[in-house]
């Protein structure tokens, strides 16, 4: 078997309209669950940091069931458990004049529950990364908890948090792949179909997988000005170049130079 030359310049540059449907339905599910994922995730960090126990078992209960199952298994059950238990069935909606099919909503839903809960620590590791003197000297003054978040706690924060949420929502857009299992036409699935039509197995996998890396390496360039624009405002001097983010080629530090490993 040769490589079909001809078949992967076609696919790469002029795939077809499944195949573009499938793209963008990639980017639509992983932006539309960050988003959802962030704001869950948000809620739970802040059940973390409750003073009251019940809160904070809850909260605790959740990452742990959500991070120890594998999101493989959490779509399955989200998508045909509830309904096979009779507690809930996805059926397809209309949303703003677009129909969303069911398998979207479950892959949605199953991706910001899982996000969330990775999230959650991030967030919550942000804000414990503020000092605790701060939050007694804005309490002495009697800032309110709206006012110490927004003018204390989350600007110092957002600098650790966001390199993390980044890389996250990174690692989403390559975990939709796995939404196939539940039918959602992504662009793997898209791939996978044009592969059995065509035996064309090779050459169709190498395209989807330089459209991934397309789509990382997009999102790698925006994760790296936010950072940046982000270490403007605070005053701090940019830690990483693109280069180095993107191939890990990082200059000598001077100060360890003659340094033995």
């Amino acid at each position: 078997m040769q490589f079909d030359w001809d078949f992967f310049w076609k696919a790469l540059f002029t795939p077809s309209d499944a195949f573009l449907d499938g793209l963008v339905l990639t980017i639509v599910i992983s932006v539309v669950a960050m988003v959802l994922a962030t704001v869950l995730g948000l809620v739970v960090a802040l059940m973390r940091r409750s003073r009251f126990a019940g809160l904070r078992w809850c909260a605790s209960v959740y990452i742990w069931i959500i991070r120890g199952t594998p999101l493989l298994v959490q779509l399955v059950i989200i998508y045909t458990g509830l309904a096979a238990v009779g507690v809930y069935q996805f059926h397809d909606v209309s949303l703003l004049g677009l129909s969303v099919k069911a398998a979207v909503q479950a892959a949605v839903i199953g991706l910001m529950m899982n996000e969330s809960a990775y999230i959650a620590e991030i967030i919550r590791a942000g804000m414990d990364s503020v000092p605790k003197g701060q939050f007694e000297a804005a309490a002495s003054l009697g800032m309110t908890t709206t006012r110490l978040m927004r003018w204390i706690v989350v600007p110092q924060s957002l600098r650790v948090m966001v390199p993390p949420l980044g890389n996250s929502f990174n690692g989403m857009m390559k975990t939709t792949s796995v939404l196939s299992v539940i039918g959602v036409s992504e662009m793997f699935l898209v791939t996978q179909s044009i592969s059995s039509a065509t035996f064309h197995t090779f050459e169709i996998f190498i395209v989807v997988a330089i459209y991934y890396l397309a789509l990382t390496t997009i999102w790698t360039f925006i994760q790296a000005w936010i950072e940046n624009r982000l270490a403007r405002q605070l005053g701090i001097e940019q830690r990483v170049p693109i280069t180095a983010r993107l191939l890990g080629a990082r200059k000598a530090n001077p100060a360890l130079e003659g340094v033995p490993a």
